[in-house]
C-alpha cells in the first residue's frame, strides 16, 4: 500500500466521523430540545420508548448518543431503569439506518449536500437554519468521506498482500475482537459498519466474515455509555450496563446460530440482497438487531435485575453527608439533557433552602436548639449545592447545546445564587435566634405571630416560583405578582406597627432590631423569589445575538 493511498484512507476516515459528528450535533442543537421532550413523555411504556427509541437514533444517526442521553434521564431520575431499557432497545435497531443509507452509495450527490449546507451556514442569519445546513453539511461530508474511502480501497485490491491479509480474517473470535477494537477507538459502530460495507463492496473482504465484525461493532458501541456512566450514580452505570448486557447476550446467541450454519445464513442474505455485498451487509446489520430485540424483549425484566448484581449497593455520600441527587461529578455531560439535569438540581436545592427558612423562623420563635443546628447544617448543604452545582453549569456552559437550553444558561447561574441568597436569610435567623438567647431577648406572641404569617406568604411565593422555574408553569404567574406586592405592603406595615411600639416603649430596642431585620429579610426573600420565578422565561437577548454574530 502506497503512502499516498494510506493518507487518502485516512482522510476519508476523519471526514466520514466529522460528517457524521456534525450532522448528529447538528439535529441535537437545532431540535434536541423537541426531541428530548418526545423521549421524556412517550417512554412511560417499554414498548412504546422502544419505537421512540428507533425513531430517535435513526434521526439523530447515532445510538452512543441516544444510550449517553437515556443513562444521563436515568441519572437524573426522569426515567427508571425499565422506562430506559425500552429506550435502548429501540436505539439498536435506529442506529442501522445509517448503514442503510451508506449501502445505497448517495457519494455522487453528496457534493451537492455539501454546498447546501455551507450555503445555509455561511450566509443565512437565523440560527434554526444555520443549525440544519450543519446537519445537510455533515450529511454531504459524511459521503464524500466515504467516496475517497471508497476509492482508497479500489486501489488496494492491487496489492496481493492487502488483500492475502484481510482474507487471511477467517477466525470468527478474531473479527468479533477486530469489530470490538476499532468500535470501541472510533466511538461509533456506524463507522466501523460503514468500513465493513465498503471493504466487502470492494471485493477486500468475504461476506461470510462480515456479520462477526458487526457482532463486534455491537459490543463495541457500548463503550460511550459505560465512559458516561462512571461518573454517576448507581442506577445510572446500570442502564449503561443494560445497553451492555443486550448487546453481549444477544451477539452470543447470534455467534452460536451462525457457528452453527454460517454458511446457508450467509449465502440466503445474500441472495435476498440482490447479490450487492454493501447491501447484504447493511442488511445483515439490521437484522441482527432486529433478531436480538426480539428475542431479549420478553426477558428485559431479568436483565434490568441483573444489573443490581453486577452494580450493587447504594450511592455513597460525601465526607459530609452531603450528594447530588440528579448530576454526576465528573461524568460525560450529555448535551441534550445536560441543563434538565441542572434545573433538577437546581430545585432541589430550592426545596432546601425553603424548608431551611421555615425552620429558620420556628427556631427564632421557639429558640428550639435542635432547628437551630439544623438550620446550620442544611446550610453547609446548600453551600456544597451552590458550589457543585455552579461547577457544572461552567463545564456545561462549554459544550454545544440545543438551542433552546443555551438560552437558558444565563439564567441559570443567576437562579442558584438567588437561592443560595435564601439560605443566607435562614441562617440569618438563627443567628438572631442565638442572639436572643444569649441577650434574653423577649418577643410578644403577636410578634411571634407576625412573623409566621409573613413567612407562610413567603413559603407560598418561593413554592409558587420554584414550580415555575423548574416546570416552566406561568399558571401562578398572577399569584406571584400578586403576593410580591401583599408581601411588601405587609412589611412597610409592620415596619410602621413596629416604631410605634418601640416608641410606646411596648418592646425593647434589641427586640425592635431583630424584628425589624427579620421582616426586611423575608421582604428580600420574596424579591428572590420573584426573580427565580422569571429568570428562565426572560433569557438575556443578547445571547442570541451573540450566537448569530459568530
Amino acid at each position: 500500500m502506497s503512502i499516498t493511498t494510506f493518507f487518502l484512507l485516512l482522510g476519508g476516515l476523519g471526514l466520514f466521523l466529522f460528517g457524521m459528528k456534525l450532522m448528529s450535533e447538528g439535529l441535537e442543537k437545532a431540535a434536541g430540545a423537541k426531541m428530548r421532550g418526545i423521549l421524556e413523555f412517550f417512554t412511560k411504556n417499554r414498548f412504546i420508548g422502544m419505537l421512540v427509541g428507533i425513531l430517535f437514533t435513526a434521526v439523530v444517526q447515532s445510538s452512543s448518543a441516544t444510550t449517553v442521553m437515556v443513562v444521563s434521564f436515568v441519572n437524573s431520575g426522569l426515567m427508571n431503569l425499565l422506562q430506559a431499557s425500552g429506550v435502548i432497545l429501540g436505539a439498536n435497531i435506529g442506529t442501522t439506518v445509517t448503514g442503510q443509507l451508506i449501502a445505497f452509495n448517495l457519494s455522487d450527490i453528496a457534493p451537492l449536500f455539501v454546498i447546501v449546507g455551507v450555503v445555509m451556514v455561511m450566509f443565512c442569519k437565523k440560527l434554526n437554519i444555520k443549525r440544519a445546513g450543519e446537519v445537510i453539511l455533515g450529511f454531504g461530508i459524511l459521503f464524500m468521506g466515504l467516496s475517497i474511502m471508497g476509492d482508497a480501497m479500489s486501489s488496494l485490491r492491487e496489492s496481493p498482500h492487502i488483500v492475502e491479509l484481510l482474507k487471511s480474517l477467517k477466525n470468527p473470535f478474531a473479527a468479533i475482537l477486530t469489530g470490538f477494537v476499532i468500535t470501541a477507538v472510533l466511538q461509533s459502530s456506524s463507522a466501523t459498519v460503514g468500513i465493513v460495507i465498503l471493504m466487502a463492496s470492494q471485493g477486500l473482504l468475504a461476506f461470510a466474515i462480515c456479520p462477526f465484525l458487526i457482532l463486534g461493532c455491537n459490543i463495541g458501541s457500548c463503550v460511550s455509555a459505560l465512559i458516561a456512566s462512571l461518573g454517576g450514580k448507581k442506577d445510572a452505570k446500570r442502564a449503561a450496563m443494560i445497553h451492555f448486557l443486550f448487546n453481549v447476550i444477544g451477539s452470543a446467541v447470534i455467534l452460536i446460530v451462525l457457528l452453527v450454519g454460517v454458511t446457508p445464513i450467509t449465502d440466503a442474505l445474500f441472495r435476498l440482497s440482490g447479490g450487492n455485498a454493501a447491501r447484504a451487509v447493511a442488511n445483515t446489520h439490521t437484522l441482527i438487531k432486529i433478531f436480538e430485540v426480539i428475542l431479549l424483549f420478553p426477558f428485559m425484566n431479568w436483565v434490568v435485575k441483573a444489573t443490581y448484581k453486577i452494580v450493587p449497593g447504594k450511592d455513597a455520600t460525601s465526607e459530609d453527608g452531603f450528594e447530588l441527587q440528579f448530576i454526576g461529578e465528573g461524568s460525560i455531560v450529555s448535551p441534550a439533557t445536560a441543563v434538565v439535569d441542572g434545573i433538577r438540581e437546581i430545585e432541589h436545592m430550592g426545596k432546601i433552602a425553603i424548608a431551611n427558612l421555615k425552620t429558620g423562623m420556628d427556631a427564632l420563635c421557639s429558640l428550639n436548639e435542635e432547628e437551630i443546628n439544623l438550620v446550620y447544617s442544611r446550610e453547609k448543604y446548600i453551600d456544597f449545592l451552590n458550589k457543585k452545582i455552579t461547577d457544572y453549569l461552567v463545564r456545561v456552559n462549554e459544550i454545544e447545546l440545543p438551542l433552546a437550553d443555551a438560552k437558558l444558561i444565563g439564567g441559570l447561574f443567576h437562579v442558584v445564587n438567588d437561592i443560595e441568597r435564601i439560605g443566607d436569610h435562614a441562617e440569618n435567623f438563627v443567628d438572631s435566634a442565638k442572639m436572643r438567647i444569649a441577650d434574653r431577648v423577649e418577643f410578644s406572641d403577636k410578634a411571634k405571630k407576625q412573623l409566621h404569617d409573613m413567612t407562610a406568604m413567603v413559603t407560598e411565593i418561593l413554592e409558587y416560583s420554584l414550580d415555575m422555574f423548574t416546570n416552566r408553569n406561568q399558571e401562578h404567574m398572577q399569584e406571584i405578582l400578586d403576593l410580591e406586592d401583599e408581601i411588601d405592603d405587609r412589611e412597610k406595615k409592620l415596619q410602621r406597627s413596629h416604631v410605634k411600639r418601640l416608641t410606646k416603649n411596648k418592646c425593647t430596642p434589641e427586640a425592635g432590631m431583630i424584628f425589624s431585620d427579620t421582616i426586611s429579610g423575608l421582604e428580600r426573600v420574596a424579591d428572590h423569589a420573584t426573580n427565580i420565578a422569571f429568570a428562565i422565561l426572560e433569557p438575556e437577548d443578547n445571547e442570541e445575538d451573540d450566537e448569530e454574530e459568530e
